[in-house]
């Protein structure tokens, strides 16, 4: 018998359309002579509705408007039920699922809010559960753990309530600029500014405030970012070593999604030993931070070698050209063959 795989895409978050983006690259991968895929979508304004149209729809965004495919739905927290329950014409009906695939980036979706409903459901989550993707969203809280674990971090300021001047200039005083000026668990650089003078510092805070309710204040690391692709459980799959090349600022939003000015290096233009190195960290901080399935380890690499722990992004872009696939392609993992194992790591 078929097993049932709940594909869950959109959410409230500034990161709904790279999300839709991503579920179309998975629901298009997923083998569906050997699985029942379910398809869920969450609008911008939170509506859940259960989604029977073409997959083509979701790319377009235009999936929630033909409210004949549309249902509205839940993923129930009533252990019974495992699975979702639908609002239809006859009433409410039940489906049971085997597996919930969050592809939802950013807050309310890649925070742990998703994956503790489906924990209380009992229903096995594809990805980090729910404290692993809460901590990873955390930036301070992550990098303490890290720091604990033996790797390096930016060393920072942390702010859980707007600072008065007085106390802002005090607490960054003995940081070096130039400075990036972050919200705490905001996805995708929003609200992220880099600043390279002490004059800057008050509006960066501000803006960092109005996207998270904690920031943190860290030092630029010199060298450029590296990134690996970790997959698993116990028995981990290491991707291949990418590196960000900027031309100038650095890999904000715009950059990630349009690449007007940054180029990604697959694999990274480094030694052999380096990128073995890059890739055994990336592993220890997969295990410190409790993550399971899958996520990417984003570092930085310093010109005299160091290694330096940036963040982890538990779902991370899962298109076609994300750089996530790429890295596994590049170990010899297909994305058809990657969307395969994330799966039966879990049924």
């Amino acid at each position: 018998m078929k097993k049932n795989i709940l594909v869950l895409f959109g959410g409230c978050s500034p990161e709904y359309p790279i999300s839709l983006k991503s579920a179309y690259a998975v629901l298009t991968h997923i083998n569906a002579d050997k699985y029942n895929v379910l398809a869920m979508g969450i609008t911008k304004d939170g509506q859940w509705l259960r989604y029977n149209g073409d997959y083509e729809n979701i790319l377009a965004d235009t999936w929630h408007q033909n409210r004949r495919q549309c249902t509205p739905a839940f993923l129930s927290p009533d252990r019974s039920v495992h699975g979702i329950g639908e609002l239809t014409e006859k009433g409410l009906s039940f489906t049971y699922v085997d597996a919930v695939f969050p592809v939802l980036h950013g807050k309310n979706g890649e925070d742990g809010s998703v994956q503790g409903l489906a924990e209380m459901a009992g229903v096995p989550i594809i990805g980090c559960g729910a404290l692993s993707s809460a901590l990873c969203m955390d930036k301070y809280r992550a990098h303490q753990i890290v720091s604990l674990a033996g790797i390096q971090v930016p060393k920072a300021a942390f702010f859980d309530r707007k600072p008065t001047a007085e106390m802002l200039y005090e607490e960054t005083k003995s940081l070096s600029y130039p400075l990036f000026v972050k919200p705490l668990r905001a996805g995708s650089s929003f609200g992220i500014s880099k600043i390279t003078e002490k004059a800057q510092l008050a509006d960066a805070v501000d803006l960092a405030f109005r996207y998270d309710s904690e920031i943190i204040v860290e030092e630029n690391i010199e060298g450029f970012e590296v990134g690996c692709a970790v997959l698993g459980n116990d028995e981990l799959i290491l991707g291949r070593v990418d590196e960000i090349e900027l031309s100038h600022g650095f890999f904000d939003y715009k950059e990630k999604y349009t690449q007007r000015t940054a180029k990604i290096h697959m694999p990274a233009r480094i030694d052999a030993d380096t990128e073995e190195r890059i890739r055994k960290a990336a592993a220890k901080i997969y295990r410190a931070l409790d993550c399971s399935g899958f996520a990417r380890v984003d570092m930085f690499l310093t010109p005299s070698g160091e290694i330096v722990f940036n963040e982890v992004n538990t779902i991370p872009g899962c298109t076609d050209c994300s750089r996530y696939p790429s890295m596994l392609q590049g170990v010899g993992l297909d994305y058809a063959a990657i969307v395969e194992k994330l799966i039966s790591l879990e049924i």
